[in-house]
């Protein structure tokens, strides 16, 4: 169990970096979170929300803007429940604080509140053994239809939903067209990874070497998980949950990126990563000219980079071969209904109206700026265009008109009780030896399976 454990709370922090993407309009979820997420472990903050009256719960989670979110979305449950009141304290932890003090009270069966967040890298560990967790299916069915089933199913066992999602985290290309402009490139007519290298071979030779088409991560497994999702492959090899890192998508992908190393058409992300202040930066000083990233980040820009505004588009991945899945679903938050709730029904029904109900996804859209599951706002003409909406006013491309685009070609990749160890092994040893010091990549990929199989 001690293992097991520090197995866990190793992988925590790295899938807080890399995972998440929820979190909001102010910049974190999926997450996400990298930068609210280190802002949040530096503190914690207590507020209580609702009348005296009401029925009092407990609410965990580890982004003080995802209780502010619900703590809004309880005020407008109470004025349409009159006769179903709520009062919520809500409780915002330190990342790995949370989650190890959640898995401590559940496996104890005392001090657990009513409702948590839980980040998807780390939600396979609350699905082990006898699971403490309250199913939602009965609250979601009045939304279920219209919600995202890859979604739901990311926080499912044996048929039960276990897990409200916050977002799809669709995955996108975003690309600087004041850049490809300059060059010659028209974004619109890149269709597979051969079209992307060879607009990166061009604004390399025209630029000089001083231009990238885009940038690698060594801390982040994005681009794995879109390799992955294209060739419908997974590091869950069997429903068992045994992984298999030795993958054809994979060595295709780390295979891609060292040839673009070498050639000039892409460069290391600064501190290796893309969603953090260096790679802000990387971006705001014209290096690179592109990168794929979950719709999320469009909080980015507006709270990291507002001097790009009119210059960002957003378009469907490239893919290896014609007919791939163009997208993958990366990042994200489930919020459960724990056992020991004085009454999981009603937290369960709140709950459920304010991640998945019409009302509550557009709040998420409107205070969060997430790709909602709900798929009702996708098509609805009052969100979809109004221009005043700060994410529409800032970028090139509407953002649902992109994800109508791609709507069924969103996979979502396992998340297993591996998962964690995987990317901790894979950001901390993987990516450095094949990105930075060119090792082999089929040698490189034996050694990590080697590794986590000793690791099961």
């Amino acid at each position: 169990m001690k293992r097991k454990l520090s197995i866990f709370l190793a992988g925590a922090v790295t899938a807080a970096m890399v995972l998440s993407g929820c979190s909001s309009a102010s910049g974190t979820d999926p997450k996400a979170d990298a930068k609210e997420s280190a802002a949040d472990d530096k503190k914690e903050v207590v507020n209580t929300v609702g009348p005296d009256s009401g029925t009092h719960m407990n609410m965990w989670s580890f982004v003080e803007l995802h209780n502010t979110f619900y703590a809004d979305m309880l005020e407008r449950w109470n004025k349409e429940n009159p006769d179903r009141q709520i009062q919520i304290t809500f409780t915002t932890y330190p990342f790995a604080d949370m989650h190890n003090k959640l898995i401590m009270a559940l496996q104890t069966g005392q001090g657990a509140p009513d409702l948590c967040d839980v980040e998807i890298g780390q939600f396979p560990n609350f699905l082990q053994g006898d699971i403490q967790l309250y199913p939602l299916n009965d609250a979601m069915k009045p939304y279920e239809g219209d919600l995202v089933q890859s979604r739901l199913d990311v926080y499912s066992k044996d048929g039960n939903y276990y897990g409200a999602p916050t977002h799809v985290g669709a995955t996108v290309m975003y690309y600087n067209t004041e850049i490809l402009d300059q060059y010659g490139i028209d974004y619109t007519k890149i269709k597979t990874w051969d079209d992307y290298t060879e607009a990166g071979r061009k604004i390399n030779e025209a630029s000089d070497g001083k231009v990238k088409m885009t940038s690698v991560d060594t801390a982040g497994i994005d681009w794995l998980s879109i390799a992955m999702s294209e060739y419908g492959e997974d590091w869950a090899a069997g429903k068992d949950g045994t992984q298999n890192v030795e993958l054809e998508s994979v060595k295709n992908m780390l295979t891609m990126q060292q040839t673009w190393l070498t050639d000039g058409i892409a460069m290391i992300s600064p501190a290796g990563h893309i969603d953090l202040e260096e790679g802000y930066q990387n971006i705001l000083d014209g290096n690179i000219a592109s990168f794929p990233k979950a719709l999320w980040y469009m909080s980015r820009f507006l709270n990291y980079m507002p001097e790009m505004k009119g210059k960002i588009a957003m378009a469907p991945l490239p893919v290896f071969k014609e007919g791939q899945n163009r997208s993958v679903g990366i990042g994200g938050t489930g919020t459960v209904v724990t056992k020991q709730s004085s009454d999981p029904e009603l937290a369960a029904d709140f709950i459920t109206y304010a991640k998945c109900s019409s009302e509550g996804s557009g709040q998420i859209w409107e205070q969060l700026g997430f790709d909602v599951c709900n798929t009702k706002l996708w098509t609805d003409d009052k969100v979809t265009k109004n221009s005043s909406n700060k994410y529409i006013s800032f970028f090139k491309t509407n953002p649902f008109d992109v994800l109508n685009e791609i709507k069924s070609e969103i996979n979502t990749l396992s998340i297993t009780k591996m998962t964690p160890s995987i990317n901790d092994y894979f950001c901390t040893t993987t990516l450095n030896e094949v990105l930075e010091d060119g090792k082999d990549v089929d040698e490189a990929l034996k050694e990590a399976q080697d590794y986590l199989e000793l690791e099961e």
